[in-house]
């Protein structure tokens, strides 16, 4: 679960352009600096007339690369005084919430509590439709005698995507694995995976920039060897990145 964060982390940090796209510099010079903010230092500046090809975008700053290879962040002011070709400027592609329901990919970061135990989740979504998207995710919860790892796959139906504030339910399967703390196991209890069925409802508000906000329920039904049915309530709150 570590290891996912990690580059869950990674991935939000800077949202890679579609493609790069070459822009020339117009102004006198246009510094570069080493990370993508103000703070970071200037350690190179890009003069009059030279080439370079915009890479990557995060937050208001683009990671460039010049024609010698060097690589930095400049920021969306000086980059908007750029041109492509002729006299078109370089465009400063704002997120917002035209932008939001245009999304085709989203990347979900969620805490909340399966039954009585703390649950972290982490999930993708593909936007098929502006109503259907697909989603597979991850979850983990750490019990006193048992810990439970959860891999679901679903689909996900928003009636009303134009909606600032949209409502959804999603249809799911997918597997749970428990497995006994280390007192258990002396005691004979061995780890067992089960199929799991899910039906949920939650609801997403879009926030600012490429940020929104998801709450949601899930009823899930364990399909166990015992012939019988293990109902588990999971209620989380999540953060969310779209691309």
């Amino acid at each position: 679960m570590k290891l996912i964060l990690a580059c869950l982390l990674i991935l939000l940090s800077a949202t890679a352009l579609a493609a790069p796209v070459s822009v020339t510099v117009v102004e006198p010079y246009a510094d570069v600096h080493t990370g993508p903010a103000s703070e970071y230092p200037v350690f190179h500046a890009i003069e009059k007339g030279e080439r370079i090809s915009v890479l990557a975008a995060h937050t208001g700053w683009y990671k460039i690369e010049t024609a010698r290879g060097i690589q930095g962040w400049v920021s969306a002011s000086e980059l908007s005084r750029t041109i492509v070709s002729q006299d078109n400027t370089f465009v400063i592609a704002e997120a917002d919430f035209d932008s939001f329901q245009e999304r085709r990919f989203e990347v979900t970061v969620s805490a909340g509590r399966l039954e009585n135990t703390n649950a972290l989740s982490v999930s993708a979504a593909w936007m098929m439709t502006a109503n259907i998207a697909a989603e597979a995710g991850v979850s983990q919860a750490l019990g006193d005698f048992s810990e439970n790892r959860l891999w679901l796959v679903r689909l996900q139906h928003t009636p009303f995507p134009d909606w600032r504030v949209s409502p959804y339910w999603s249809l799911g399967a997918g597997q749970i694995q428990t497995t006994p703390t280390a007192t258990l196991v002396q005691s004979g209890a061995e780890s067992r995976t089960n199929d799991l069925l899910e039906v949920g409802i939650g609801a997403r508000l879009y926030l600012v920039k490429q940020f929104s906000m998801r709450l949601e329920y899930r009823r899930l039904t364990a399909l166990t060897e015992r012939d019988d049915l293990e109902e588990l309530n999971h209620w989380q709150l999540g953060f969310s990145v779209f691309f």
